[in-house]
């Protein structure tokens, strides 16, 4: 499903990324793991289109990324694309329910549709009675939670994952591991997760190791 080779990324001197080849299957669970500083990050935002290659092509079911500007390329990554970063990113002003709702009030679907799909994914991950709550009053773990439900809210091809439980503590980190599971489950969702939690990594279906900018 998702395709990508010959990835090349230099900032100023930093060679980051020297030619990753990778790719990932509908339904997979994806853990890129390896030493900070070994280009696992960059290259998940620049599979995820937040970031441009110099080099080396990113196919996601056989839409060549790498052809599109950027308006089309964040069109796409709002449709197509889930992020779930460390650091949760919600808007403090928005509740829940609002926070979920944006990308799909982004791409223009109906208010009304969007709403109704934001509160059934919260139902879905245990967060009905916290959908008026804006995030000042919401745990660490139901934060990440709501921001996995914005992820979803557009019904993604892929979800890419940052460092997810980087910012969590272990029984929180613990239940959004087994989340992601679950969601695979429910929704034959994919997802592909930069990780320093080896528990999260060997739970995957896979294992990338990334060393020095190369996959080993």
């Amino acid at each position: 499903m998702l395709q990508a080779g010959g990835i090349k990324k230099r900032y100023g001197s930093v060679e980051v990324l020297k030619g990753v080849d990778i790719s990932v299957n509908r339904g997979e669970i994806v853990s890129i793991v390896g030493s900070s500083g070994a280009g696992k990050s960059t290259l998940l935002h620049i599979l995820g289109t937040l970031d441009k290659p110099d080099a080396g092509y990113i196919r996601l079911n056989e839409t060549d990324l790498t052809t599109k500007n950027d308006k089309q390329l964040a069109a796409f990554r709002n449709r197509y694309i889930g992020f779930v970063f460390q650091f949760h990113h919600l808007l403090p002003e928005f509740t829940a329910l609002e926070n979920v709702c944006i990308p799909g009030w982004i791409a223009d679907r109906p208010k009304e549709e969007v709403e109704k799909k934001a509160a059934e994914l919260l139902a879905h991950l245990g967060l009905s009675n916290r959908a008026d709550n804006k995030p000042a009053a919401l745990s660490g773990g139901e934060q990440q939670r709501v921001a996995v439900a914005r992820a979803l809210i557009n019904d993604p091809q892929i979800v890419f994952a940052d460092e997810p439980s980087g910012n969590l503590d272990s029984a929180n980190a613990q239940e959004l591991h087994a989340l992601f599971f679950q969601l695979r489950k429910d929704f034959n969702q994919t997802f592909l997760i930069v990780t320093h939690n080896e528990d999260l990594a060997r739970m995957s279906d896979r294992l990338v190791h990334m060393k020095d900018g190369l996959i080993s």
